[in-house]
This record gives structure tokens, sequence and C-alpha cells, in this order.
């Protein structure tokens, strides 16, 4: 078991980490996001706006990990 962490490679510890970790920090943001929106009283297309363009960065990370999983990479 040389090279392992509880039973995992270091290999499999990055991949849970970029999937779940970055998942729940997206989530995070998320609601981040609306709490400000919320705090500033925004009408719902402030809200919008906020959620398209403050959240629109992870689109790109998301649609990376669909294409990656598409094409088997």
């Amino acid at each position: 078991m040389s090279g392992t962490f509880f039973g995992y490679t270091q290999e499999q510890i990055t991949h849970l980490a970029v999937t779940w970790g970055a998942a729940a920090f997206m989530l995070y943001m998320l609601f981040i996001v609306g709490e400000n929106a919320w705090k500033s009283k925004a009408s719902k297309r402030g809200t919008l706006a906020l959620f398209f363009l403050l959240a629109f960065g992870m689109v790109g990370f998301v649609a990376k990990t669909i294409t990656e999983k598409i094409m088997g990479i």
C-alpha cells in the first residue's frame, strides 16, 4: 500500500477534489450571489443579471467536464 492514502491513489484523490470540491465551491458561490441579490434588494431583472454575469465563469468548467465525459477522456 505504498503511495496510497487510506487506500486511494493520488490520482483518485485529485479527481475527487476537482469534481466534488469544485462542485461544492460552485454551489457556495451561487449561495453568495443569491445572498448579495437579497441584501441589495435587487429586482428580478437585477437578480437574473447578477446570477448570469457573476456565475457565467462556472459554465466553462461545467462544459469542459461534460465534454470530457462525452468524449471519454
